[in-house]
């Protein structure tokens, strides 16, 4: 299992400890440096019903920078994942699937919870 995170990242250093309390197997990839393939994006956004925005890491300095606020309504899908696949810092994170029915991004521990039950 691919967990993409950012080292400087708080929420990304808590769903690792998550992980590895619950001695979960996975390979963390620096999301900045190697951002989530469209492929890994499109299917992600399938897991949110098509809400794009949820994949966007609308906090972000870059989404700011960007006026992705304003911009993001008025893009159409492949232009918004393709931004998204070339700029790890509009990614969410942590951003982890791990196959075509579970994946979630940002980390809260109620959701990593239903996905990631202790003992499992």
């Amino acid at each position: 299992m691919k967990v993409y995170i950012y080292d400087k990242c708080s929420t990304c250093r808590d769903a690792v400890q998550f992980l590895e309390q619950r001695k979960i197997q996975f390979k963390t990839i620096p999301i900045r440096e190697t951002p989530p393939s469209l492929a890994e994006l499109k299917q992600m956004l399938n897991l949110y019903q098509g809400n794009i925005r949820k994949l966007f890491n609308t906090s972000g300095l870059e989404y700011k920078a960007l006026g992705l606020k304003d911009k993001l309504p008025a893009m159409d899908e492949p232009e918004a994942l393709k931004l998204l696949a070339s700029n790890g810092k509009l990614v969410k994170r942590p951003f982890v699937l791990l196959d075509n029915k579970n994946g979630l991004v940002g980390f809260k521990r109620e959701e990593w919870g239903e996905l990631f039950p202790a003992g499992g």
